[in-house]
Order: structure tokens, then sequence, then C-alpha cells
């Protein structure tokens, strides 16, 4: 996700977001455990969205 993807949604839909990628990060926490994942950058990429959301709300 792009930080001008985001800065056009709503504060709203920043929150979906945000929770939807804290449930992805969360299964990739358990693929990762069970040596079931096969791209292993995915968790930094998802962690860093999650960042970027989390300083868009904070901007709004």
């Amino acid at each position: 996700m792009k930080a001008v993807e985001l800065r056009q949604k709503s504060k709203e839909e920043l929150r979906e977001s945000l929770a939807a990628l804290e449930k992805r990060a969360a299964e990739v926490r358990f693929e990762a455990l069970r040596k079931k994942m096969k791209n292993v950058k995915e968790l930094m990429h998802i962690r860093r969205d999650i960042a970027r959301v989390l300083t868009l709300m904070k901007e709004k």
C-alpha cells in the first residue's frame, strides 16, 4: 500500500485497513511458526503498512 492511496481514505476506512492488516499479520506469524511460509518478507511489508496507516491516522 502506498501513502498516496492511504491519504485519500477517510479515517473510518483507515481503521478498517488497520484491522485487516493486523489480522493478516497474525496469520503470517502463524504460517511462519508452522513453516508453511513461502514469502518471508511479507511480514516486514505488512508491519510497514501498519506503521503507515497509524501515522496517517495521527495526522488526521
